[in-house]
């Protein structure tokens, strides 16, 4: 059975710079490369759809030439927006420069996908989905943070909530973030994010604690080393992939996306934590933040890797 996805988290417009290094403050970067392109939300919206889910976006589409660049985008996935546009404000945008190790850095704004009202919550069914994506963005923004925040304590339809608190962890609001963390059946966080919501620098002890009185778990993602899978049943290491990296923009989202598709459908977390590394780690040898690959490439990369080990062996 298709699964529905609904993403409460915004959609920007990526600037996208490709740069030799990241410029020191007065220097000026050597860019080699532009482009324009929809991200943040977009990413793991892209990388559910891709994955076999009917995907929904729950935030706002703005009016303006970067409300159109997410307009079209979403229009290609085929994911519906489900609320009206703003009339007054653009889209948000954010600059990502892309170093020679693919490694990105990020500066950015919010624009209309940085506001929700009750009444926009009002016209949304939530019993309609099978599961809910809210990254920490939505909840730092101040025109959409304190009605998600009322939303996470007082809904009664937030289908089983996967919480990813995204690189501003550390500077959440605490009564926001508390929010978001007690209602979540999973949390997906990378290695950082963990540390700054636990306090632990050990990813596994992270993952422990971020996963302690959840009916799912939580996992914490590890780059090139895979991620580790939290749940009451214990902690467990999934090995990622090592690729030809050029671009990990996206990346994170990717594995978010790919994660929630898979355990839908399969329902073993450890093996949808191995199909997302995969997924993720094909994102990065593909320039572009929603660069998340079809379930079939997912499938051939896993059997080519067995068939390396098998042989190997």
């Amino acid at each position: 059975m298709t699964g529905r996805l609904l993403q409460m988290s915004g959609v920007v417009v990526d600037l996208i710079y490709d740069v030799e290094e990241v410029p020191r403050a007065g220097d000026e970067a050597i860019v080699t490369g532009f482009a324009i392109a929809p991200g943040g939300g977009f990413n793991a919206m892209v990388a559910a759809r891709r994955g076999g889910m009917s995907v929904c976006y729950g935030g706002a589409i703005g009016t303006g030439p970067f409300a159109q660049i997410v307009a079209d985008g979403l229009n290609a996935e085929t994911i519906a927006c489900l609320r009206r546009p703003d009339p007054g404000r653009d889209q948000g945008c954010c600059t990502v420069m892309i170093d020679r190790a693919g490694e990105r850095t990020f500066v950015a704004s919010d624009g209309a996908e940085g506001h929700i009202t009750e009444t926009d919550l009002a016209r949304i069914d939530f019993s309609a989905f099978d599961w809910t994506l809210l990254s920490g963005y939505a909840l730092h923004y101040a025109g959409s943070r304190d009605t998600l925040t009322a939303w996470l304590r007082d809904g009664a339809n937030v289908a089983r909530l996967v919480f990813d608190p995204s690189p501003i962890a550390a500077r959440l609001d605490r009564a926001a973030l508390g929010s978001a963390l007690e209602r979540a059946e999973w949390v997906s966080a990378n290695r950082q994010e963990a540390a700054d919501l636990t306090g632990e620098t050990d990813a596994a002890a992270a993952a422990r604690v971020l996963a302690h009185g959840r009916s799912g778990g939580a996992v914490v993602r590890d780059g090139a080393a895979g991620c580790l899978v939290a749940t009451a049943e214990g902690c467990t290491r999934v090995a990622g992939f090592r690729v030809d990296a050029i671009d990990t923009n996206g990346a994170g989202d990717t594995h978010v996306g790919s994660f929630i598709a898979a355990l839908h459908r399969g329902g073993d977390p450890l093996e949808a934590a191995r199909q997302a590394n995969a997924a993720a780690a094909l994102s990065t040898t593909k320039k572009g933040p929603a660069t998340a690959p079809m379930p079939e490439a997912v499938a051939r990369f896993l059997q080519d890797r067995q068939a390396n080990l098998t042989a190997a062996g």
